[in-house]
């Protein structure tokens, strides 16, 4: 049973979705001891870091999630999801919950020029870590759908799981130990993030 924890803030629905899809079981939840005592977590996400963030504050769920992970539970963050597993965001002043050494940068909008902020769509994305659970795919090549202003900056190369190019190479996944995020989004993502979430599931 995959467990997605809801806090008020994120797109649950069509992650279960996909999960269905790919014939796995989830179910919401916002209680603490079940997220900790669940053995796989996906953290989802919609809209701003400090909103997001607080509202994991205010139901006590930042130290559960921490707990889940200190537990050896499989978490994946998605999105905004993922962003929250940094330390800091450039988009607000509250910590993240720190299981990912780095920041979320903001993409700069002269740097990127003529594109523009946010990066929406398509992209292709490369696996730096082939050998991952996560970068299991059928052929050498993967494509996820986009929709955000921030990127992950890891402290620790290591962590890096993926990147992608917009405007510039920038980080799009990251893994350390039991705890990964994908930037993209793999419920809307069709088969390539069919697959994603089913490596997830399997993990």
């Amino acid at each position: 049973m995959i467990t997605i924890i809801d806090y008020g803030v994120g797109n649950l629905a069509s992650v279960q979705n996909m999960l269905r899809k790919c014939g796995f079981e989830s179910r919401f939840t916002s209680n603490a001891e079940e997220i900790i005592n669940s053995s796989k977590l996906i953290l989802p996400g919609v809209g701003a870091y400090d909103a997001a963030m607080q509202r994991i504050i205010d139901l006590g769920l930042d130290s559960s999630i921490k707990q889940a992970a200190k537990n050896n539970a499989i978490i994946l963050g998605v999105c905004l999801g993922a962003q929250l597993l940094f330390e800091g965001s450039d988009e607000g002043v509250l910590s993240g919950l720190s299981l990912i050494k780095g920041r979320c940068k903001k993409f700069d909008v002269q740097t990127i020029a003529p594109l523009r902020v946010p990066h929406m769509g398509w992209s292709d994305v490369n696996f730096l870590q082939s050998s991952h659970p996560l970068a299991d795919f059928e052929a050498n090549y993967s494509r996820f759908y986009f929709a955000h202003s921030y990127y992950f900056m890891c402290e620790d190369s290591e962590d890096i799981l993926a990147n992608c190019t917009y405007g510039h190479p920038f980080t799009c996944a990251v893994s350390r130990k039991n705890v990964s995020g994908v930037q993209f989004h793999p419920e809307k993502s069709h088969t390539f993030g069919a697959r994603l979430l089913t490596n997830f599931a399997k993990m």
